[in-house]
């Protein structure tokens, strides 16, 4: 069998969901603040992954205005259950202090690229919600509970409730079916039936180093659950060196002939203070079932950099060249931050990308920014922008952006007196007072004419450049700390901040007056370097 290189979904990647339908695999991951929400990935084979919708694409269905970094769409659940598809997912509108504030949804769609139904609402007890369906025909409810009391536990436990669908609602009574190990923090679950048992896989230890997959199971689906005999059936935490770090929160899918896998998250860390500079990513893992009826994870518990799947990867296609045009719209590639009402935004118009300038950069509620994902160690970026400032409370330029908290920007702008410049601006673990740091003196430039802005990441340094019209690429401002940009620097470390690195373009108006800012293209060029998907510094 063919083997790959994990993770089969690189860069911010989370909290994996899978299901196979015939001989179609699709794999649900979070996606936080960035809209559309919910990442929903198709395979073949297990091995060549491609993107193929994001399903909460309407103001009906996802509206994150005003929701903090790391909250928004939470742990997806997407599942079949013959006739149609159906997926789970929380809004959170709070995560720091004693509550948490996290609205659990459920909508539906006859085929995977929609269109996807307007919501219904389950609860709001807590996060993390799966849905299961059983052979009679009824389908059940589970998320994780959220004890503010702490009382005994703040991760409560899983509950369990009956939901139906032709009433829209859950019915019947809530169970505590399982709180989970000593490493508590019980989150994640997922049912399954097999042989007369129903198991239980949940994530334990939080996000971070701690992480790991606990498996439990019993003979009634709301009877008391026992844990596998080795508690964690996939865990990092005792294996400091291993490549696949943080690893758990996963699923578990069965091939054609069998085989069972399972989808976990995991990170990378390349730096001697353990920074994921790609954020928690997708890997699979191969298992089997013992004669004592229980999974066991292959080569386990510590998840392997390698996997034998049915497929072989195109291994060409994650190393091309993307060079995005936009006569034909805003490419796939690209989210932007909370608002469904993308036509403030942005537009793309005589194969442009149009940005209007809105709210500062870092806003939790409207601003301009567009982005994809940082998926390869090194890479450069560059685009073309046709901007006319007129102050310094309007600026429009590129980005490697995290959060609020945590990033990078060189942009467009102008002095009071309208005189156009560039102006390097970072945030870098300034939470929680968001200061802006100005580290290089402002460069003046002609008040019209378009700029080329560029970047470029090696492993961890960062580099802007820029050039006008018809002249050579010159370095602008020092050379920064890409690493900077990982949920380890992210305002609240690795148990608060969920998301990874993007690089996009951005335009903010400070005046109200929505400045357009025009984009010519953009380009993202992965760099072999010393970190690739092959080879790992190790982190010592």
């Amino acid at each position: 069998m063919p083997q790959i290189t994990n993770p089969i979904l690189p860069g911010f990647n989370p909290d994996p969901s899978i299901l196979r339908v015939g001989d179609d695999y699709y794999i649900a991951t979070s996606t936080f603040e960035w809209f559309p929400g919910v990442q929903i990935h198709h395979s073949k084979d297990l091995a060549n992954w491609e993107l193929v919708t994001r399903p909460l694409t309407r103001k009906a269905q996802l509206d994150m205005r005003g929701d903090p970094d790391s909250c928004g769409v939470w742990a997806p659940c997407l599942s079949h259950d013959g006739e149609r598809f159906w997926l789970v997912y929380t809004d959170v509108k709070r995560k720091d202090g004693s509550f948490k504030d996290a609205h659990n949804y459920i909508v539906w769609a006859d085929n995977i690229e929609g269109p996807w139904s307007d919501p219904v609402y389950t609860n709001s007890s807590g996060f993390d919600p799966s849905l299961f369906h059983d052979d009679d025909g009824r389908k059940w409810f589970v998320n994780m509970a959220w004890d503010h009391r702490v009382r005994p536990l703040l991760f409560a436990g899983i509950m369990l409730q009956e939901f139906d669908p032709v009433a829209g609602k859950l019915v019947g009574p809530i169970t505590n079916i399982y709180q989970g190990t000593d490493l508590k923090l019980v989150e994640g679950p997922h049912l399954y039936k097999r042989n007369g048992w129903y198991y239980l896989l949940t994530a334990e230890g939080g996000t971070a180093y701690d992480h790991a997959c606990t498996f439990a199971r019993s003979r009634t689906l709301d009877g008391q659950y026992e844990t596998h005999p080795d508690k964690h059936i996939l865990t990092s935490k005792d294996s400091p060196f291993a490549a696949i770090q943080r690893a758990g929160h996963g699923d578990l899918v069965d091939t054609p002939d069998g085989k069972t896998y399972l989808v976990h998250l995991g990170g990378r860390p390349t730096t001697q203070e353990r920074r994921c500079v790609l954020g928690r990513e997708t890997s699979i893992q191969e298992c089997y079932w013992g004669e004592d009826d229980w999974l066991y994870v292959k080569n386990g518990p510590v998840p392997s950099l390698e996997a034998d799947v049915p497929g072989t990867r195109d291994e060409d296609k994650y190393w091309a060249e993307q060079r995005y045009s936009f006569e034909n719209g805003l490419h796939k590639d690209f989210q932007w931050l909370r608002t469904p009402e993308t036509e403030r935004i942005f537009t793309t118009e005589n194969g442009k990308l149009r940005l209007f300038g809105r709210e500062s950069i870092g806003s939790w509620f409207e601003q301009s920014l567009v982005a994809r994902r940082q998926t390869h160690f090194s890479y450069d970026a560059e685009t073309l922008v046709d901007f006319a400032a007129t102050d310094e409370r309007t600026m429009a330029g590129l980005t490697a952006y995290y959060s609020r908290y945590n990033f990078f920007y060189l942009a467009v702008t102008a002095h009071s007196d309208g005189q156009r410049e560039l102006l390097l601006m970072t945030s870098e673990m300034s939470w929680p007072d968001g200061k802006l740091k100005f580290p290089a003196a402002p460069v003046q430039i002609p008040n019209g004419g378009k700029v080329r802005l560029k970047l470029t990441v090696r492993n961890r340094d960062l580099q802007f450049y820029y050039a006008l019209e018809g002249q050579e690429l010159q370095a602008i401002g020092p050379v920064f700390d890409a690493s900077l940009l990982s949920d380890e620097c992210g305002g609240h470390q690795a148990h608060g901040s969920f998301t990874g690195a993007f690089v996009g373009v951005a335009a903010h108006d400070l005046n109200g007056t929505a400045s357009p800012a025009d984009f010519d293209y953009f380009t993202y060029t992965p760099q072999h370097g010393s970190l690739d998907r092959y080879k790992l510094d190790a982190v010592s």
